[in-house]
């Protein structure tokens, strides 16, 4: 699929306007270079990747619950295989910095690798997230892998746990966000956490196949996740 396929309508729809669609496009070259570089420190290739032309809030009537979701994990289920899509907002890629680009989409990383592993234990029906943003906060870093058991980058890795030490905050980020879109009346999209669901089908999700591939080096991965966290403990 085209990445750009929904900015693009976005604009010819006048939904965008033009200096916006131009600075998007431009700046895309941020994510095709943080996919490349995320594949080459994992030697795993990177999942479909397409950008959101909105911007997604979360939260609860609690204002202290409300946060921008800047990427989302999705995964999809075609022809008894699965599909993972990494869905970006298009905010992040006008507006972001390069590390902080490249930090979001390994964190995404993260989460599709720790959704295949859950997928190839039969662990997962409904990944359920909480209500709460910060329970879920602490409930996302509790359950992925350790950054340096997927990455041989140091700076990619720096990036991830500097950016993600209790949750992804970058007030900079946010006040372009703010300002410049949100301000500006372009899309957004206001979603509840408790609403935030993966539901897949439980049948076909005992039919799916895997890429064994993939498999053979997420063991590997687990392997070292797992030594890296006793070392944490002791």
């Amino acid at each position: 699929m085209n990445p750009l396929q929904k900015i693009s309508q976005s604009f010819e729809n006048g939904i965008i306007p033009e200096p916006t669609y131009k600075l998007i496009q431009k700046r895309f070259s941020l994510v095709t270079n943080g996919i490349k570089r995320i594949e080459k420190a994992s030697s795993i290739k990177y999942p479909i990747v397409y950008i959101e032309p909105s911007i997604i809030i979360s939260g609860t009537t609690n204002s202290l619950d409300i946060g921008i979701l800047y990427a989302r994990t999705i995964p999809l289920i075609i022809d008894n295989s699965i599909h993972v899509v990494i869905q970006v907002s298009a905010p992040l890629v006008a507006y972001g910095l390069k590390g902080t680009i490249h930090a979001i989409l390994a964190h995404e990383f993260l989460h599709y690798l720790e959704l295949i592993t859950r997928l190839s234990n039969n662990e997962l029906i409904s990944d359920e997230i909480s209500s709460n943003l910060f329970e879920n906060i602490y409930s996302d870093n509790t359950r992925l892998l350790e950054p340096r058991s997927v990455f041989n980058d140091n700076t990619l890795i720096s990036h991830i746990t500097k950016k993600f030490p209790s949750g992804f905050r970058d007030h900079k980020l946010e006040d372009k966000v703010l300002k410049l879109w949100i301000e500006k009346k372009l899309p957004v999209s206001k979603i509840s956490l408790d609403t935030n669901t993966v539901k897949l089908n439980a049948t076909k999700l005992s039919n799916i196949k895997l890429n064994e591939l993939l498999l053979q080096q997420l063991e590997i991965i687990k392997t070292k996740n797992s030594k890296l966290r006793k070392k944490k403990l002791y």
